[in-house]
């Protein structure tokens, strides 16, 4: 139902569904532009990223990154006690922060003139908004969509209840002496990672040949190698079932084997939070996976009503949910049309070793300008020389030959994570193999072989089929 010829009065020019990351950003520049703004959030407000995903979770992968440090000082002349980890700390400290972020969240929309409405909220119509604990119905000219996507535990198998996901893992008490980590995307790369790094005997079972699909092929085989040595990697394989054993959980796999873990993480997928939320009384219709379909400038099918973030399933990435929701402010209350180009997207992965990614793997690259090339350098770090340990950054440029534009940048290996940040700003600027060439080395950095690398290791041509 769409009911955009009701003259009825407005009570807010923007109400928000969500206080994750993209829902805060539209509300604070919306009332920066004079609009009246409420925000309902049924949870906490910051979202996933705050509360229960990137920021405790790289404060765990900071925890966990000490333990090299304590084992590799030895090598540079350090004499240091046996180190001990204690999980009740790291969680206690964590959750202070996460606290303090939060509390700085919900004074900025104040402080913006935002209405923070602490309550589940639902759409009645086009233009009306039902706050669930309250039961009030609030009419807003225009209705903002932000409220993510929340892990699920596919497929479904017998004793799934048994396991936990990235929501629950922050509610652990005290840590698993075993863990058996399912799935191959960022999020259980980082938890094995983390939990390895912990002290955890890990177990890191994906059914795929390789971990993080859709990352450059070289990018993978250099993670699956270093995740071979640090953890049990299992590759391949999937979990039939899930029972409780004296204490413990086994999970039996495809092959007959059994893992005996004390927890069982499933990272297999996440999907939009829309269950409940009343696309079906105006006409919105999602998606295979459950996303709110939207044009480029987040508008859904009903035209008062837009979606922003993860539940859109554009890219599910907490900076692009910032921009979609700055964007959207704009367009609508701001009087600056503005849309957010999903094709260039820096990311990092934190697992141990880090990785950083902008632009196209290999493939695709090929796939969308034919002639390219592979410049390429792996090596064993400065730092590593000293310590001993056998670890090895990547590095690899592709360019495309008709422009020499450097169309794709991907690192594996310390602070990869900040060196792509960095590297991002050339690449969306549409800098050429020849800007890096011409661009001075800091030495001796390992980043220094993203601007000397001058023979192409793999120059790949179209295949012509006639």
């Amino acid at each position: 139902m769409n009911d955009s010829h009701d003259n009825r009065p407005f009570d807010v020019d923007l109400f928000v569904i969500g206080g994750g990351s993209g829902g805060v950003r539209a509300a604070r520049i919306a009332a920066g532009y004079g609009a009246r703004v409420k925000l309902a959030e049924e949870y906490r407000v910051g979202g996933t990223c705050v509360i229960r995903g990137c920021v405790p979770k790289k404060l765990m992968v900071y925890a966990g990154r000490f333990a090299d440090e304590f084992a590799d000082a030895a090598g540079f002349g350090w004499s240091v006690a046996e180190p001990r980890f204690d999980w009740s700390v790291l969680k206690a400290r964590r959750d202070a922060e996460v606290a303090r972020l939060e509390g700085i969240y919900d004074i900025n929309l104040m402080r913006s003139g935002v209405e923070i409405v602490p309550q589940r909220a639902v759409i009645e119509d086009a233009h009306t908004v039902r706050v669930l604990g309250t039961g009030e119905r609030v009419r807003a000219r225009v209705i903002l969509i932000a409220v993510g996507a929340s892990p699920v535990k596919e497929p479904v198998i017998p004793g799934a209840e048994l396991a936990i996901t990235s929501n629950e893992v922050f509610e652990l008490e005290t840590r698993p002496e075993r863990i058996l980590v399912v799935g191959g995307g960022y999020i259980a790369v980082e938890f094995a990672g983390v939990f390895a790094a912990l002290g955890s005997q890990t177990t890191l079972l994906h059914r795929g040949d390789r971990l993080l699909r859709g990352f450059d092929d070289e990018v993978r085989d250099a993670l699956g190698t270093a995740y071979a040595e640090r953890m049990d990697l299992r590759l391949g394989r999937t979990v039939q079932s899930l029972e409780r054993r004296a204490g413990a959980i086994a999970a039996r796999l495809d092959d007959g084997s059994e893992i005996v873990a004390d927890q069982v993480l499933v990272a297999t997928g996440r999907r939009p939070n829309v269950a409940g939320l009343g696309l079906d009384r105006v006409g919105i219709e999602t998606d295979q996976v459950g996303a709110i379909p939207v044009d480029a400038y987040s508008r859904t099918t009903v035209a008062s009503i837009y979606a922003v973030g993860d539940v859109t399933n554009r890219a599910n990435l907490t900076p692009i949910a910032i921009r979609e929701g700055h964007a959207f402010a704009d367009t609508v209350f701001g009087n600056t049309p503005s849309c957010v180009d999903h094709r260039l997207i820096p990311t990092a992965v934190f697992s141990t070793p880090e990785i950083g990614v902008v632009g196209h793997n290999e493939d695709v690259a090929r796939a969308i300008f034919g002639r390219i090339e592979v410049y390429k350098a792996s090596f064993r770090p400065m730092k590593a020389t000293l310590s001993g340990r056998q670890e090895r950054v990547l590095m690899k440029v592709i360019v495309d030959c008709a422009s020499d534009k450097v169309v794709g940048v991907h690192i594996v290996g310390h602070d990869a994570g900040e060196i792509i940040q960095a590297v991002g700003i050339a690449v969306t600027m549409g800098a050429t193999k020849a800007d890096f060439d011409r661009t001075i080395a800091v030495h001796p950095t390992a980043s220094e072989e993203l601007v000397t690398m001058r023979v192409p290791a793999v120059t790949k041509h179209p295949v012509a089929v006639g």
